[in-house]
């Protein structure tokens, strides 16, 4: 046989002995977080369910899920063993200060934004503006609403044609 026509089953061969030798590593390191797992290290199980482990036997771990809720999971159920600064930032919101310059981002816009006038003047500024019309563009332009009584312009809107709907046509 040629040693070109056994080149793309070789390469096959070689891909599947990779990828299994991959996934075998993963499956040890998994077992060895496991095994190393301790009483008091918090832990974050398959389901997404965050606990303290209390006792780790052979094959099953006994955890404290909240107050006085003690669950026993099978020792293949603990997805990841967490460190004590990420454990304590998701289930406590604890915040390990990562910053030494003390630099506060604000959760708001507000900072990001500059005027000269206080918060107060610019609201009452705004509420003295004439509203803006969003009538159509082949409409009279309207005076100001002042001059112009409100029912002049229903008056007008019926004087115009009447809409077509969909089921009427202009054939005849």
């Amino acid at each position: 046989m040629n040693i070109v026509t056994l080149l793309p089953f070789i390469v096959l061969i070689g891909a599947m002995l990779l990828m299994t030798r991959s996934a075998k590593r993963k499956q040890q390191q998994a077992a060895q977080m496991r095994n190393d797992m301790q009483p008091g290290s918090g832990v974050r199980t398959i389901g997404g369910m965050y606990a303290t482990v209390k006792e780790v036997n052979d094959d099953t771990v006994l955890v404290d899920a909240g107050p006085g809720v003690d669950l026993l999971f099978a020792k293949n159920a603990i997805g990841a063993v967490l460190t004590d600064d990420e454990y304590n930032r998701i289930v406590h919101g604890v915040e390990h200060d990562l910053k030494a310059d003390g630099s506060i981002v604000p959760d708001d816009a507000s900072s990001l934004t500059e005027t000269d006038e206080p918060a107060a003047d610019a609201v009452t500024d705004a509420s003295d503006e004439q509203p803006v019309d969003l009538g159509k563009k082949d409409a009279e332009p309207a005076a100001d609403s002042e001059d112009v009584p409100a029912d002049a312009g229903a008056a007008k809107a019926d004087d115009a044609e009447p809409k077509k709907t969909d089921g009427e046509a202009d054939a005849k």
